[in-house]
């Protein structure tokens, strides 16, 4: 399964600020037991690529993005630790070709018709719509994806349980982005129960499909997980 089929099966990526790789461990596994077998893991914290590596590690059931990415050595660091994809707010071109050269997917943000023609013009046509509330929402997504059929998008920023559902209806959109059944207090606080109410909650608002493969290979059987995973 390549990446916009896996995300068009899970349809909701929730989107990480790890503190540590020890609650990332947690967080993962709560979040796939949940239905929401994904992680977006930013570069927003020193914790990020260590975070990475260790649910790549512990909890081999959940496929791994890196997000935030802002520069093509974060880009290496993310895939170095194990990272399946890639995730930048904006569009550089040092990422992508980063990207291709390491064998991985970019999402690169985009918000306006320029924006998306430059990225077609590097040959991506799968791109994170951010900010999208603060842009315009469902309306301006609808407006600007309407010339471009073979686009499909991610959209990420000010979403969750009361617009997410506006979003998933556009033909355009594979899957949105969300933090907001992984918010920091929560994480930090290890409110897992809590955390897994609100994933299990999205993923099916989202008619996610359960235990939905990684875009990397084939799920691994039930049981046969890694000694320690989580």
């Amino acid at each position: 399964m390549d990446l916009e089929g896996f995300l068009g099966s899970i349809r909701v990526v929730p989107v990480v600020e790890a503190p540590s790789a020890a609650a990332a461990v947690e967080l993962a596994g709560v979040l796939a037991d949940s239905g929401l077998p994904c992680t977006e893991i930013t570069f927003r914290t020193e914790a990020a690529a260590e975070a990475i590596a260790a649910v790549c590690d512990r909890v081999p059931r959940v496929t791994v993005g890196a997000g935030t990415v802002l520069t093509a050595q974060q880009a290496e660091a993310a895939v170095e630790a194990g990272a399946q994809f890639l995730v930048s707010p904006g569009l550089d071109r040092e990422i992508v070709a980063a990207g291709r050269r390491l064998g991985v997917d970019v999402l690169p943000g985009v918000c306006t018709p320029t924006e998306i023609q430059a990225a077609l013009a590097e040959g991506l046509t799968l791109l994170k719509f951010f900010p999208a509330e603060a842009i315009g929402g469902v309306s301006y997504l609808k407006a600007i994806a309407a010339p471009f059929g073979g686009v499909r998008f991610v959209p990420t920023g000010g979403i969750g349980p009361a617009n997410v559902a506006g979003y998933l209806a556009l033909p355009q959109v594979i899957a949105c982005g969300g933090s907001w059944m992984v918010k920091k207090d929560l994480v930090a606080a290890g409110e897992w129960d809590t955390i897994g109410r609100l994933a299990a909650e999205a993923a099916a608002l989202a008619g996610s499909e359960f235990g939905a493969p990684g875009p990397l290979g084939a799920p691994a059987a039930a049981g046969s997980g890694r000694q320690g995973e989580v």
